[in-house]
């Protein structure tokens, strides 16, 4: 199995090839404009026979997180596939670990992402992740633009 580890302390902007498989090929650029602390990890770096992939993330957040929002827009091939909102941290009785994380802190998750049970279309994707601070989604603490190739 491939895994896939990025560590970003530089300027937004700079693409940065992160996962490369028989069948996958993952990259990244922040499109916001400040630098930012993070580190990802995805095994296994394949779309094949993968019910489950494991993740694995550290950041040092620029602002407190009582509330984040996390937005993912998807496209397929230049066609929008795919908008999703999921609330994380509301600010009371969060489920979630990384609610109440205060700017500069390392914030340490490690989950499970079960989309990788589905089937993904040979083709190009490009996904936008954006995290915000409000529900009206006006502050934003992080935006990343992933570009993955299904060979």
């Amino acid at each position: 199995m491939f895994g896939l580890l990025f560590f970003i302390l530089f300027a937004p902007g700079v693409s940065e090839f992160i996962c490369t498989s028989s069948d996958l090929e993952m990259s990244y650029t922040f499109c916001d404009s400040t630098a930012h602390s993070f580190m990802f990890n995805l095994t296994p770096c394949s779309t094949r026979n993968k019910p489950v992939w494991k993740a694995a993330l550290t950041w040092i957040p620029r602002s407190d997180i009582h509330f984040l929002k996390i937005v993912f827009n998807v496209w397929y091939d230049g066609a929008k596939a795919l908008l999703w909102k999921e609330l994380l941290c509301s600010g009371a009785d969060d489920e979630y670990s990384l609610c109440g994380t205060l700017k500069g802190e390392t914030l340490e998750s490690a989950f499970d992402i079960k989309g990788s049970r589905l089937e993904f279309p040979k083709g190009n994707y490009s996904i936008v992740v954006q995290g915000f601070s409000d529900d009206s989604e006006n502050n934003m603490l992080i935006c990343l633009n992933v570009t993955m190739i299904v060979k």
